[in-house]
């Protein structure tokens, strides 16, 4: 037997077969954690971090923040994701609700989490829901965060099984006039409003609701999208940090995607490379199901079938973007297949182009640009350059060739929109993409030789005081 020291690695070799064993930085395997931990993957977290990237003093620096802005005798009632199902038993991968996961960083499903605003030090008393331990699960899923894990790593005041989530609200709900709660999107797209009665029968599941209902008379839930979103709505450094990668990891993808890209390979295979190389570089999932459109397939603004060949002197459209903990990226790039463009494709990039640099220049908090401006200065920028192009534009043409509007926040969604008005002025600290495009259709409205030709380029762009482009900062 013989020994061979190798980095961090020691291999032990007996006949034909090796073994190795970590000298340092072990892992604990499996985690005894509901997520990734320092204790446990400390090569993803470091030590004053809850998730990666973000300390744990942020997650209670935004709860203090969303409570702060509440009026007294507030409750908030926050809920998890739940694990969705693509067939019988066969579940998608998880991804946990937005407004939870912002609110506590605790990554486990069918959860739910109670801040009551009081008087104390910290001026909340916040209450985590879970499903705890459970050893009979743990052998098919793995472990769950114990509560004693949860109060002492979440900053919990009190932890407890989801079964009693149901049960406390009842006996808590009656002592607060605001209560500010969010029924998951699928239960709200079925009930115009969001009552007392349809948010605990949601949770319990049972008639006995109803004796809540009639304690609280006509007070009405308030909804809490709107209050997070206000606070999510400017990023903070750490969380900058977090999206920059997400925006590195998906631009060296796309650009690696073009040099793989060939005439005669399928618009999927694309695809399948791009998720390869976010997946290589870290991220764990795709922020949105690519857009790989070739040729007049770029028309479709939301072209996702990616099912077709590319031919050889085509525009290839791609709109994709990683997810890098918990943050997303939204990049589109079209380029032609064959690594040449032709003089009409390259002229209709080239006003897209100079469009887009103009408006990003616009994007500080200086420039006092509501969004709604923004694209208003999209509208004129575009008009001007196929102008000069030959086209000549009646009413209602460039709402053809230009049908989508140049902007929308993102962070922890893609469209972090619900709650973010169109008409307010640009902040430091947002971040918002800026995406004009022109899509020719076949009418002989328009010059021939731009028909069928769609393209449209997007960064990912975050808003600073200066007024100066140099100190700008966007990726993709």
């Amino acid at each position: 037997m013989s020994f061979r020291l190798v980095k961090n690695r020691t291999f032990i070799y007996a006949s034909s077969r090796f073994y190795a064993t970590e000298i340092s930085n072990a892992s604990l395997k499996p985690s005894p954690y509901g997520q990734p931990l320092f204790q446990s993957h400390s090569h993803l977290i470091k030590p004053e971090e809850l998730t990666p990237g973000i300390h744990a003093q942020e997650y209670e620096d935004r709860r203090r923040s969303l409570m702060n802005r509440l009026p007294d005798n507030s409750l908030v009632v926050s809920l998890a994701g739940t694990i969705k199902y693509m067939s019988g038993k066969i579940f998608y991968k998880f991804r946990q609700a937005s407004d939870f996961w912002y609110l506590t960083g605790f990554e486990e499903p069918d959860s739910a989490v109670v801040l009551e605003k009081n008087h104390s030090a910290r001026g909340y008393r916040m209450t985590l829901f879970s499903s705890g331990s459970d050893s009979n699960k743990e052998q098919w899923d793995g472990a769950n965060t114990t509560f004693a894990d949860a109060r002492r790593v979440f900053q919990v005041d009190d932890a407890r099984h989801i079964d009693d989530f149901p049960s406390h609200l009842r006996s808590v709900v009656h002592q607060y006039s605001n209560v500010y709660v969010d029924l998951p999107s699928s239960r709200t797209r079925r009930t115009s409003k969001a009552t007392t009665k349809s948010l605990l029968k949601y949770l319990s599941g049972r008639s006995e609701a109803d004796l809540v209902v009639e304690s609280l008379g006509k007070s009405r839930p308030k909804p809490l999208a709107p209050e997070v979103g206000r606070l999510r709505a400017i990023k903070s450094a750490s969380e900058q940090k977090l999206m920059r990668m997400a925006a590195d990891i998906s631009g060296r993808a796309h650009a690696k995607t073009m040099r793989f890209t060939r005439p005669g390979l399928s618009e999927a295979a694309l695809a399948a490379h791009f998720d390869y190389l976010c997946s290589l570089s870290g991220a764990q999932r795709l922020a949105y199901v690519p857009v790989v459109a070739s040729g007049p397939n770029a028309l479709i603004i939301h072209y996702t079938h990616n099912n077709q060949l590319i031919s050889q002197e085509e525009l290839i459209l791609v709109d994709a973007g990683c997810e890098y903990n918990g943050y997303a990226s939204d990049i589109t790039r079209t380029y032609p297949a064959n690594g040449t463009f032709t003089p009409p494709q390259r002229d209709l990039y080239s006003a897209v182009l100079s469009a887009q640099k103009a408006l990003v220049a616009l994007c500080h908090e200086g420039s006092n640009l509501t969004l709604h401006e923004l694209h208003r200065k999209s509208c004129e920028l575009l008009r001007q350059e196929l102008l000069q192009l030959g086209f000549h534009l009646h009413p209602g043409d460039l709402e053809r060739l230009y049908p989508h509007f140049i902007s929308h926040p993102i962070g922890i969604d893609l469209h972090e929109s619900d709650n973010f008005s169109r008409s307010g002025s640009l902040k430091a600290g947002m971040v918002v993409t800026v995406e004009p495009g022109i899509y020719v259709p076949p009418s002989p409205a328009f010059p021939k030789h731009y028909h069928n030709l769609g393209i449209r380029i997007e960064v990912r762009f975050t808003a600073h005081f200066s007024v100066s482009p140099a100190d700008a900062n966007f990726a993709g």
